[in-house]
């Protein structure tokens, strides 16, 4: 039987590899510098090859050592992230759990449910995010988000929690004064208020019951970042609108606004929970998202 890789000398590159020194490596560690010399040496004999050029001055990786190092810290990762995982299995869940949610949806349904997971999971501190921006999750530094979309991005993992259709909505007053717009085409001469955090491109694609299609630009006197910032100039009857059925079903179902077009549809799209992709996943994130699933997909 073939022994064990020396996992300890791999993870020991990969640490020399980032402090740039021997030195280094062994003060991150709480090791001795003879400690960590020792066992790049060992892994140089077992290999047969040299990982760093030395001089009295200067530690540099080789080529060889370069990519062994890249692969040592990948194992590394894993290696600690296994660890964490294991650790917050056997126990309470716990730690800090930055989460993005659009801004409308999370005042509407999020952040009423948060008295209940804080007393559900007091040791986990939730960092709740509130933005209509796209939120670049690796790089902004988050471990979820709730994101509205068509299709998630592939690069995440994208757990489904419910549908979520749009609809064309304006006014009484509006129509009233305007006229109820019979096909797609005529929206090209009314008012339309914009969103500027579309998930998609700046036009309405509409699908027809019989299955034709149509695209239209709109055009108006006012844009914004924010969904509830659209809706008095909405419910005024200044504009055209397209609302997301969390937004749009209540005021609809009292009248305050009409969906245009019934029998033309805008593409439908879901309620993800996204997570960076990892092999293992904190309690933390599990215990967040099952929290969620179970307050939201029921919803709607």
């Amino acid at each position: 039987m073939s022994r064990l890789p020396d996992f300890e000398g791999l993870a020991l590159l990969a640490r020399v590899a980032e402090e740039r020194s021997f030195a280094g490596a062994a003060r991150a560690l709480n090791l001795s510098v003879a400690t960590v010399s020792r066992a790049i040496g060992r892994l140089e004999d077992r290999l047969g090859a040299q990982v760093f050029n030395r001089t009295s001055r200067k530690l540099a990786l080789t080529d060889f050592g370069r990519r062994l190092a890249e692969r040592g810290a990948r194992m590394l990762q894993e290696a600690e992230e296994a660890e964490s995982a294991a650790r917050e299995l056997s126990s309470q869940p716990r730690g800090t759990v930055n989460l993005a949610v659009p801004m409308s949806f999370g005042l509407r349904e999020v952040s009423p449910l948060l008295p209940a997971f804080v007393r559900q999971y007091p040791e986990i501190t939730l960092n709740l995010h509130l933005s209509d921006a796209t939120i670049d999750l690796i790089g902004d530094g988050f471990d979820a988000a709730l994101r509205i979309a068509a299709l998630p991005d592939s690069s995440l993992i994208a757990r489904r929690l419910r549908a979520m259709s749009r609809f064309l909505v304006a006014s009484p007053a509006y129509i009233a004064r305007y006229g109820r717009p019979q096909t797609p085409a005529e929206l090209n001469v009314h008012h339309c208020l914009g969103y500027a955090y579309r998930a998609r491109t700046a036009t309405w694609q509409l699908t027809h019951t019989d299955g034709s299609e149509a695209t239209v630009t709109p055009t108006g006197p006012l844009s914004v970042t924010n969904i509830d910032a659209l809706m008095p100039a909405l419910l005024d009857g200044i504009g055209i609108a397209e609302l997301p059925c969390f937004v749009a079903e209540p005021h609809l179902a009292e009248g305050r606004l009409e969906i245009l077009l019934p029998d033309w549809k805008l593409p439908g799209g879901g309620l993800y929970f996204i997570t960076p992709t990892s092999r293992v996943r904190p309690a933390r994130i599990d215990a967040l998202s099952e929290f969620l699933v179970k307050h939201l997909s029921r919803r709607g």
